[in-house]
């Protein structure tokens, strides 16, 4: 079957054939090939200006970005095939880093299936789709998936407010297998239940698995406070690392229940004490010092216009946690904010330093994990950025100018 024709603009080819899959609708020539003609999802052959084909996009006539690129092969046919290679290559890869069964597995545009996000948790699959052309070819993706890997259970968690943009219903169900809601994750040699059905995202946030490694080596005879702790991902194997006392703040009772059921699988409840709080409340009121503090907020920007207050959030969540660190303390500041650079984090962590009169160096640069590769034409999925400071005590500069005078 032959696919309809998206015309391009003149010019408008130089992203595609710089690697990027994204077509917004101002690059359409819309006077050779309406956008009224197509339904959402419609698969078609992109074409430049001078006809030349670009490859299979599945496209949305109601959106700005109104097309995505799933292959430059544009005689190809996307059907259960396309969808089993695709899950094969990116089960290949997963495969090479990590010797259990418990990752992302599908990572969008990183993984070439632009608009598809999946989890794995061993014999579980949470998939996640985010655009119309996806969810129009829903079947064949479900199909793929129990082909290559054979679940017990998939789960479609197509519940977020992206979807919203793309005029899709929002929705949870079991498309195939048992009823699973709560499941084990395995991480860091660490032991968590996670809700898949009724948690945040797909149930876990695997992308922060080697970053809770790192933190691991700084935690020894010390005491943490981990603000937005969620299911404990950061707190139990700190906990296990040696850590003294580990504070847990979410503001959701159900997340601090599991962190208390999640600490007993673990055996370290003796050092883990928890708050139901909101975070920047508790870090206001508090008047308890930490050795190392864990700021892994939600994102705080998750729109263009909300850039500018959110950057203020940003610095002030800082500000309130830099506050509160022991000298020499440790503070992990993350953000995975698609609209925060890492100049602009790093910038919040230096203005917040700087009001305080507290001096902090850095020490490591922290970036999502290997099973959330980044697309290099698509700076988005570079999205996960953070720092690991020191707080570096004013007597030490102190001390240290004294003696080069002596």
């Amino acid at each position: 079957m032959s696919l309809p024709i998206l015309q391009l603009k003149k010019d408008q080819d130089r992203r595609l054939k710089a690697g990027h899959v994204w077509i917004y609708n101002n690059e359409i020539d819309t006077q050779l090939t309406p956008l009224a003609h197509f339904k959402a999802g419609d698969l078609v052959v992109v074409q430049s200006h001078r006809n030349t084909p670009l490859g299979i996009a599945y496209v949305n006539p109601h959106t700005l970005l109104a097309a995505r690129l799933l292959t430059p092969q544009y005689q190809r046919t996307i059907n259960v095939d396309f969808f089993i290679e695709r899950l094969q290559r990116a089960l290949d890869l997963r495969h090479r880093l990590f010797e259990e069964p418990y990752y992302r597995w599908i990572f969008a545009e990183s993984d070439f299936l632009p608009g598809l996000v999946v989890d794995r948790f061993n014999d579980v699959i949470v998939a996640q789709i985010n655009t119309a052309g996806m969810e129009k070819l829903q079947d064949d993706i479900l199909a793929a998936i129990i082909k290559v890997v054979a679940p017990k259970t998939v789960i479609w968690r197509n519940d977020t407010l992206y979807r919203d943009t793309e005029q899709l219903p929002q929705y949870v169900n079991i498309a195939y297998g048992e009823n699973v809601n709560e499941c084990i994750v395995r991480e860091n040699q660490c032991e968590f239940i996670s809700m898949l059905q009724s948690g945040q995202k797909t149930g876990w946030f695997y992308d922060h698995r080697d970053n809770r490694r790192r933190m691991a080596h700084y935690v020894k005879d010390k005491t943490v406070l981990d603000v937005f702790c969620y299911l404990g991902a950061f707190a139990i194997p700190l906990a296990k690392a040696g850590a003294t006392r580990v504070t847990c703040v979410d503001s959701s009772k159900t997340a601090i229940d599991f962190v208390i059921e999640n600490a007993t699988r673990n055996h370290c409840c003796a050092q883990i004490q928890t708050h139901v709080a909101d975070a920047f409340e508790f870090l206001h009121t508090t008047s308890q010092k930490y050795d190392v503090i864990i700021l892994d907020p939600p994102a705080l920007i998750k729109k263009k216009k909300d850039y500018h207050a959110g950057l203020r959030a940003y610095e002030k969540l800082n500000q309130m946690a830099l506050a509160l660190l022991n000298p020499n303390g440790v503070l992990f500041s993350a953000s995975c904010s698609m609209h925060l650079s890492e100049a602009d984090l790093l910038n919040c962590l230096r203005r917040a330093s700087v009001n305080l009169n507290r001096p902090i160096q850095i020490i490591e640069q922290l970036h999502q994990g290997r099973d959330h590769p980044v697309h290099p034409a698509i700076v988005e999925t570079n999205y996960l950025k953070g720092y690991i400071t020191t707080h570096f005590p004013e007597q030490a500069l102190s001390r240290a100018s004294a003696d080069h005078s002596a």
